[in-house]
């Protein structure tokens, strides 16, 4: 194997570390290494995706399935009907921005959950 000039000075740094016992006690030393799954993950993607995470940062799709998923959690214990029809408003907002972020297939999209229920509820308002 052959080294470039800055691999030789790296691996040069290495040794001498490991001569001075630098990596000695370091965490998780002598257990095996958890590997994170990333086949999801495009290739192209999964560095910036490990900084993001490794600088607890989360990508907006990420943020905006997670803003969605506590908004589906406060909708399920809401008693207020306005409340409600505000908030499922909200939760249909934004399931069609995340479908919209993706530009990808409609067949992958979120289904708004919620809709037939506000259009079923109206309507039977109305025949009231």
């Amino acid at each position: 194997m052959i080294l470039t000039g800055f691999e030789k000075i790296v691996e040069g740094r290495i040794l001498a570390a490991q001569r001075k016992g630098e990596f000695d006690n370091l965490e998780g030393a002598g257990k095996p290494l958890e590997h994170e799954d990333l086949s999801r993950i495009p290739q192209e993607l999964r560095l910036a995706y490990k900084i993001l995470k490794n600088a607890d940062c989360l990508p907006p799709e990420i943020e905006l399935r997670n803003e969605i998923v506590r908004t589906e959690k406060l909708l399920e214990g809401m008693a207020d009907e306005a409340l409600r029809y505000r908030t499922l408003k909200k939760l249909n907002y934004l399931i069609m921005k995340l479908n919209m972020m993706r530009g990808g297939s409609t067949a992958l999209e979120i289904p708004q959950h919620y809709e037939h229920k506000v259009v079923e509820r109206l309507c039977g308002e109305k025949k009231k």
